[in-house]
């Protein structure tokens, strides 16, 4: 891998983290190719095609948790998939804490993300 190539699957995360913290979705959006597809594995029915199905989900996340705030704890790059570690916090609008943690893994097409498999789920409360 060259240090472009590397300088691309670390500016995607980046893009991502910035977009999540400050709630553009649009920003959201652009990192992901249209046909994007979403895998969750730990709960398969709620996988999905298409980046609008994307723009609705991250809609509701962005108003149900306002003050939704997210980092990327590491990551690795392997060819065209990023491997990375997320914590995903806030507090929702009924006042509870939300807390979501996980690994995503990220098959990249050029600078946008072309599908993703989470393994991000809600972390039991104390």
């Amino acid at each position: 891998m060259n240090d472009r190539e590397h300088a691309t699957r670390a500016d995607v995360l980046r893009r991502m983290e910035t977009a999540m913290n400050s709630h553009d979705l649009d920003a959201l959006a652009d990192s992901f190719a249209e046909d994007f597809h979403s895998e969750l594995p730990i709960h398969p029915g709620r996988s999905f095609t298409g980046r609008e199905q994307m723009r609705k989900n991250w809609a509701f996340l962005f108003a149900h948790v306002p003050d939704l705030a997210a980092r990327v704890l590491q990551s690795v790059s392997d060819g065209n998939q990023v491997w990375s570690e997320w914590k995903i916090h806030g507090t929702t609008v009924d006042g509870n804490r939300y807390l979501s943690r996980g690994v995503t893994i990220m098959r990249l097409h050029e600078d946008r993300i072309a599908s993703v498999r989470f393994y991000l789920d809600d972390v039991d409360p104390d």
